[in-house]
């Protein structure tokens, strides 16, 4: 199946080279996370999400100061704000342009329960009014050469009201300065449960006409990535969870984008020099003892690639103590062989209504 070239994806005045980049991930998207991405293919990265209020209480400790770290080398990057007040959002977005964050963006779309209890992310879609407030904030209080942008998700639920509620903030989005939007194809009911809707980003994306627009759900390989923005006519795409623990996925999409077949799946040395890479820049941004905790559900994630799995998660769940994860290293990825790729879960709604595999796909080149 022979799909369109891909056209370089634009935000505000940044241009990247491809349109598939890497999500703002809550408790992931940290600096090494980024960094790695980005070696790996990805040409933009989001942050982690990080609240309003905090963002202007956090102080230059070692507790707290990797939250906001920029790496010359991982520009552009955007930081992601979340809140309830408006008046905390400009104020919040200045201070991560100081810190060097390229692009705001303004999340909508956490469907998280305590979040929604705070009047907080996805809540802010039964709201038009206060979102559209925040928006404006935002613009206002930035420079115009940074991009502000949204993260929505298509509705609170499927009801009229909550699609209304939508168009109303995503046009006006646009109207106070937006320069993109990321729409997640569920509802925020729907937190992850049931597909994606696809088809309600191929109709929003008809509707946007050019303005631009990224799509978000069910992105869990290379193909998946290709095939969202064929189907749906985005602008872009953002893989989340798709992203954790296999930043090839990046490398991969570009690869089909020009045409090549799916590459293999990283060897075990390759996997080997990454996830040792993603350890040494977690190490110097929390510290050897504190990387441990926070570098165990990478682990858990890179498992996924190694042909025994289920052993090697395990033997990332045991690590305990400051650079005993160079020990799971040379015990299951001191000898090099193929990896796998990781199993998809929840297939893309397109891979699941067609008897085609995602993987025939081929791109022209960009």
């Amino acid at each position: 199946m022979s799909l369109p070239p891909l056209k370089p994806l634009r935000i505000g005045p940044i241009e990247l080279d491809f349109p598939v980049v890497q999500a703002a991930l809550s408790g992931y998207s940290d600096m090494p996370m980024r960094l790695i991405a980005r070696r790996l293919g990805a040409s933009y990265t989001l942050c982690e999400v990080m609240l309003d209020y905090f963002v202007m209480q956090v102080r230059e400790r070692r507790k707290t100061s990797h939250l906001m770290v920029v790496a010359d080398e991982e520009h552009p990057v955007a930081g992601q704000l979340m809140g309830a007040e408006p008046e905390q959002f400009g104020p919040a977005a200045q201070r991560l342009v100081e810190k060097g964050f390229d692009v705001i963006d303004i999340n909508f779309g956490c469907p998280v329960k305590k979040v929604l209890g705070r009047c907080r992310g996805g809540f802010h879609l039964s709201q038009p009014d206060v979102a559209l407030e925040i928006i404006s904030r935002v613009r206002d209080a930035v420079p115009d050469e940074i991009p502000v942008t949204v993260k929505m998700r298509r509705g609170i639920d499927d009801t009229p009201e909550s699609r209304e509620n939508f168009f109303r903030i995503f046009d006006g989005a646009y109207e106070r300065g937006a320069a993109a939007t990321t729409v997640h194809g569920r509802t925020v009911m729907q937190r992850y449960d049931g597909p994606s809707r696809w088809e309600f980003l191929r109709e929003l994306k008809q509707h946007a006409g050019d303005r631009v627009v990224l799509g978000s759900g069910d992105l869990f390989n290379a193909s998946a990535c290709l095939e969202m923005m064929h189907y749906t006519g985005v602008d872009g795409v953002t893989v989340a969870r798709g992203a954790i623990g296999n930043p090839w996925v990046f490398a991969q999409a570009r690869t089909l984008a020009a045409g090549l077949p799916l590459p293999a799946p990283p060897s075990l040395f390759e996997q080997r020099h990454v996830i040792a890479e993603h350890y040494r820049l977690a190490e110097e941004i929390y510290g050897a003892e504190k990387c441990v905790p926070t570098m165990r559900k990478f682990g858990i994630k890179y498992s996924q690639l190694h042909p025994q799995h289920q052993e090697v998660r395990a033997a990332f769940v045991g690590v305990k103590r400051p650079g005993a994860w160079r020990e799971v290293l040379a015990q299951w990825y001191g000898v090099d062989g193929p990896g796998v790729h990781p199993a998809v879960e929840e297939p893309n709604p397109l891979s699941a209504a067609s008897p085609e595999s995602a993987d025939s796909l081929t791109v022209a080149g960009v």
